[in-house]
């Protein structure tokens, strides 16, 4: 009993010690509140109208004719894409368009309207920037539906010349009606697309960070036997008193953005929110035995900071939600499974935007889970990192 009495006390005397270290020193308070919040503020304000609007457009309007001006018209009035400038001649267009000054532009020729009535098959052009991946995109998607509804206008004007009745001509320019249903995200919203995974992962690359600079400056200051004392030379003690503060920390900041994604921003949450608040929990913890694994496999500061940040930028990229991991080659298929953000972003699909219940992502808790039990196998070289090391600067 007195043994289990003398383990409270050093646990809490530990955790005394560390709460006093990270009010002392601004840089845990930028790391543990500040950083976070400010990413979550932009990422979410970057992109807080879903997608681009009136990305910059040109035309080239060489018909100069009511139905060019029309179809002009109409391609403004798309909201992803604005018309900002009208050429005289493509190698204008081509030059506004390599300065940066519009991200494409459309090309009408001459004589467009004439050769549509009498079924000369005039060819409608246009221009992006794939440099730019979004605009581009978004302004291609816009310009092809511009030409095709320009072509079935074309078409249904003669039709209709020819004596055919409205659903008639429909029937023969949209034999097959094709009817689309977006999942999940029907807003075709990128701030819902990124953000749900970005934020996250930028918790987690801090918990890294900061789990790693908590323990390696013990040893760069030379301060890890005072540390390892007062724990009664328990290194499981003296991980638990100092880490637990920081879990207390970090967990309400992913508490805090689980309730601004799908409270306050209503992002797609089918599954209620508290599955999610279980989930970050479990990436907390995760993230902070890596952050243990990582210094304690490579007990110098530096060297431990180098193998945390790396370690969580590449998980940004092959967690899958920016590239599917199913299209990867297979060695990186296996190794996607050595990142917690990964096991994280599949339970948000299956709990957020599926809707399934938590035990359909039993196998991915169960990683997470794993991924906490990964410091009993570094530990004791971690204890011996702290008891004899010397830093050298």
């Amino acid at each position: 009993m007195k043994e289990k009495k003398k383990k409270y006390i050093a646990l809490w005397q530990v955790m005394q010690r560390e709460c006093r270290r990270l009010v002392s020193r601004p840089l845990y308070l930028f790391c543990m509140v500040i950083a976070p919040l400010f990413c979550y503020i932009f990422f979410t304000t970057l992109m807080g109208s879903g997608l681009p609007q009136n990305l910059p457009a040109g035309v080239v309007d060489m018909d100069d004719s009511s139905t060019s001006r029309n179809i002009i018209r109409n391609l403004d009035a798309f909201s992803q894409t604005g018309v900002v400038a009208h050429y005289s001649n493509v190698t204008d267009a081509r030059i506004a368009l390599q300065e940066g000054k519009i991200y494409g532009f459309f090309y009408i020729p001459k004589g467009l309207s004439i050769e549509a009535q009498s079924q000369k098959q005039p060819t409608l052009s246009f221009y992006t920037n794939y440099s730019y991946l979004i605009a581009g995109s978004l302004l291609f998607r816009d310009m092809k539906m511009m030409g095709e509804l320009t072509s079935g206008a074309a078409a249904r004007t003669v039709l209709y010349a020819k004596g055919a009745t409205e659903s008639q001509a429909m029937a023969y320019l949209q034999p097959i009606v094709i009817d689309t249903h977006t999942l999940n995200n029907p807003w075709l919203n990128y701030s819902v697309y990124l953000c749900n995974t970005i934020i996250p992962g930028v918790l987690m690359l801090l918990i890294f960070m900061v789990t790693v600079y908590a323990i390696g400056v013990e040893i760069k200051d030379r301060t890890a036997r005072e540390w390892l004392r007062m724990s009664n030379n328990s290194i499981y003690i003296a991980l638990a008193g100092k880490l637990l503060p920081h879990t207390v920390v970090f967990f309400i900041m992913g508490i805090f953005y689980n309730v601004y994604l799908y409270g306050f921003l209503h992002f797609p949450c089918n599954s209620g929110i508290f599955p999610m608040i279980f989930a970050t929990l479990c990436l907390v913890l995760a993230s902070q035995c890596c952050g243990i694994v990582m210094i304690g496999t490579l007990p110098t500061l530096r060297l431990g900071l180098s193998f945390a940040s790396l370690w969580g930028v590449i998980s940004f990229s092959i967690s899958g939600f920016s590239f599917p991991v199913m299209a990867m080659h297979p060695v990186l298929q296996a190794l996607s499974n050595l990142f917690p953000l990964r096991h994280y972003f599949l339970i948000y699909v299956d709990q957020a935007l599926n809707g399934y219940s938590m035990a359909y992502s039993w196998s991915n808790y169960m990683a997470l889970l794993i991924f906490m039990m990964l410091p009993f196998f570094v530990v004791h070289r971690l204890k011996e990192a702290l008891i004899y090391y010397k830093y050298i600067p």
